[in-house]
């Protein structure tokens, strides 16, 4: 099989658990061609982010020594993983280069004082160029044939939008199937660093955070791999979030729309635009437990097998978010009146996470991030207010609860168990939400009542019985 294993950064977050992964991927090569993406070592990206925001506030003893740590760290795993003296002096040399190009650009923003988005997905993404070292070291101590290659080098090319860059996918193929075809031919192990690729001239584009996942399926989709993997420490996709709910399962099969839902609605291992390069080519993917290699984890695919099509699969939740309500009689219900809304959100870079209307147009709920809630409203009070809408009302006490499954298809009844597990639990829903797919049913709570709504919910569509 030719596969693509991706590794978070809690797979790498010691030296015992960098060759952990060493030995897995060794393990897999028997017989099959790898592809190995990581992720930055835990923490070290939010590292990186912090020394950003110190450059910003002129705290330059404290970027010093923020960078001192980091650069520390990554030189004690070096020490600590590699056994062979020969192939350790290489890890360092290549380190040292990946290092004094780090120093060499956190010296020059710190004397320009500012870090544009430009400047921060270069800056951010050393994180996974000294991970890819570390993996790729630590396979060719193990004696296999390995080369560590950044998202540059291996062929990502994308558009400028730094920090949520796309890839041009007809031109990454070409290049990445070129790159790692030749390397794949020799029996040779490439280790990429994911989460980061470069525009069209040449600079570093990341895509977000989590985005090692999408390098791994856009790897994936360039040379045709029959399977995506993964790799963290979380045994797979959860009937819930195990925090929340304590008899949550793992789901062993789930399809892509039924994922893709899970992504957006919460479920953290999965970065949403994962699945976009593999939707063309039905290349499955599996989630599975890098501490767990004996459990084949979640296997997500195109078309799942009809043993697994329940009712409901999967109840997610999206905590602390911002509620508005708009109301405005009706002036509010004249044409457009909706796209002003959304065009005066827009326009200060405010994603809407859900919207719902009554059929009288005479008011509209919209869910936004907590962190854009007072944003959203004081936009929305200067441009409307006294003119189309007549009160806007907002809280910050809410999560989103989504019940998703694609079973639930013109299944009659979903939608009363729903409500009864919340009325079960004197819960009141604020708002509801439901897609013509019928894939995902939505709804609004008080964030006090969202940990007793999905215990409820579980337990009445008997999650804990799934498999």
């Amino acid at each position: 099989m030719k596969l693509v294993l991706k590794f978070g950064g809690t797979s790498l977050a010691s030296p015992k658990d960098i060759t952990n992964v060493a030995k897995t991927v060794a393990s897999f090569s028997k017989g099959n061609e790898i592809v190995v993406v990581c992720s930055a070592v835990d923490g070290v990206t939010d590292s990186l982010i912090l020394i950003s925001r110190m450059i910003e506030q002129k705290k330059k003893k404290d970027v010093a020594k923020a960078l001192d740590e980091l650069i520390k760290k990554h030189r004690k795993l070096a020490d600590q993983t590699i056994k062979n003296s020969g192939i350790k002096k290489q890890l360092v040399e290549k380190l040292d280069d990946d290092i004094s190009e780090l120093q060499e650009l956190v010296r020059g923003l710190t004397l320009l004082k500012e870090v544009s988005a430009r400047s921060l997905d270069y800056l951010v993404s050393f994180g996974e160029r000294l991970s890819d070292d570390l993996v790729s070291f630590a396979l060719q101590d193990l004696d296999k044939k390995s080369t560590a290659l950044n998202g540059k080098e291996v062929g990502i090319v994308t558009d400028s939008n730094f920090g949520e860059s796309r890839p041009l996918m007809d031109t990454t193929r070409i290049r990445i199937s070129k790159t790692l075809g030749s390397l794949l031919s020799k029996k040779v192990i490439p280790v990429v660093g994911g989460f980061a690729g470069a525009d069209q001239h040449g600079n570093v584009t990341t895509f977000g955070r989590g985005g090692s996942d999408y390098t791994a399926t856009i790897i994936a989709s360039s040379i045709n791999a029959d399977e995506v993997w993964l790799m963290s420490d979380v045994d797979g996709l959860m009937t819930a979030d195990p925090k929340l709910v304590k008899n949550a399962k793992l789901l062993k099969e789930v399809s892509y729309s039924e994922a893709i839902e899970m992504a957006q609605f919460g479920a953290k291992q999965i970065h949403p635009k994962t699945f976009e390069p593999l939707l063309s080519k039905k290349i499955p993917m599996r989630i599975r437990s890098t501490f767990d290699v004996k459990n084949t984890g979640t296997l997500v695919t195109p078309s799942p097998s009809a043993a697994t099509k329940k009712t409901v699969k999967c109840i997610s939740a999206l905590r602390n978010i911002g509620l508005m309500d708009l109301s405005g009689g009706i002036l509010f219900a004249a044409p457009g009146s909706a796209a002003k809304i959304f065009t005066i959100l827009a326009e200060k870079n405010i994603n809407v996470l859900m919207v719902s209307s009554n059929p009288s147009e005479a008011s509209i709920s919209i869910i936004v991030k907590k962190v854009d809630l007072a944003k959203s409203i004081n936009a929305l009070e200067m441009n409307l207010l006294g003119k189309m809408v007549k009160k806007i009302e907002g809280s910050s006490n809410a999560s989103i609860i989504a019940v998703i499954g694609s079973g639930m298809k013109g299944t009659v009844g979903v939608a009363a168990k729903v409500f009864s597990a919340a009325q079960k639990r004197k819960v009141n829903v604020m708002m509801i939400a439901q897609g013509s797919s019928e894939l995902n049913l939505a709804f609004v709570v008080k964030d006090s009542d969202c940990k007793s709504v999905l215990e409820s919910l579980h337990e009445e569509f008997q999650l804990d019985k799934i498999n």
